[in-house]
């Protein structure tokens, strides 16, 4: 401290005055703001551009446009669908092909585009959704099973298997595969979310390949 007092009488007072402002600057408070204004013009669904403009007082202006792309739930002209679904728990799995094929019929999809396959369990789902897949007859898969945990660690090897086997086939055949499978503690709680008061699964899965699928096809063609 005694050494800064020292150099600050050595030190002529100019050295201590306010540097005088920056010329050019305009303050803040000078700034004038414009409300945003928004235009968008459609091309197809989902797509969209959008502008932005920014002006102060100097007329800078500066525009953006950002394509948004989403999938359609009711563009399904054209589209096929597969549906694989695991025999074991079948009580269950049934229930959530049932809400599966309500929801497409709901939305347009004709039954004569859509297949149901079959296949003995969970674990088996993956390969055949990646062969389906491939084919390159369907817009999307819809994956459905139902693992319900036991007294082993079977459950976990099950559950974990299924799931990366699902994204493996979406990933291997560039088709979207959806995970429909249920991993649940119990029976109750598996009934629950394949009609029961968690409504069903098989239903909003249903949904969400309508909309990759619609995606893939309108928007993500290679």
């Amino acid at each position: 401290m005694a050494s800064f007092a020292a150099a600050h009488h050595l030190l002529p007072a100019s050295t201590f005055r306010s540097s005088p402002p920056l010329p050019n600057r305009p303050s803040i408070s000078s700034l004038s703001y414009k409300p945003l204004s928004f235009s968008s013009s459609t091309t197809g669904f989902g797509q969209a551009g959008v502008a932005i403009e920014f002006k102060d007082r100097g007329s800078f202006v500066q525009t953006a446009a950002v394509r948004h792309l989403m999938g359609s739930l009711t563009r399904v002209e054209g589209l096929r669908f597969a549906v694989v679904v695991a025999r074991f728990n079948e009580v269950v799995t049934r229930l959530l092909l049932e809400g599966a094929l309500e929801t497409f019929k709901r939305y347009s999809v004709k039954e004569e585009d859509i297949d149901v396959v079959w296949v003995p369990g969970s674990f088996e789902v993956g390969v055949v959704a990646e062969r389906l897949g491939k084919s390159k007859k369907y817009q999307a898969i819809l994956c459905i099973g139902a693992v319900i945990r036991g007294d082993t660690s079977h459950y976990d090897a099950v559950a974990n298997s299924a799931a990366s086997g699902v994204l493996s086939a979406s990933l291997n055949s560039g088709v979207p595969c959806i995970f429909g499978v249920l991993t649940c503690e119990d029976m109750d709680q598996a009934l629950n979310r394949a009609g029961g008061k968690s409504g069903n699964k098989g239903a909003e899965a249903a949904l969400t390949a309508i909309e990759m699928a619609s995606l893939f096809e309108h928007h993500l063609i290679q």
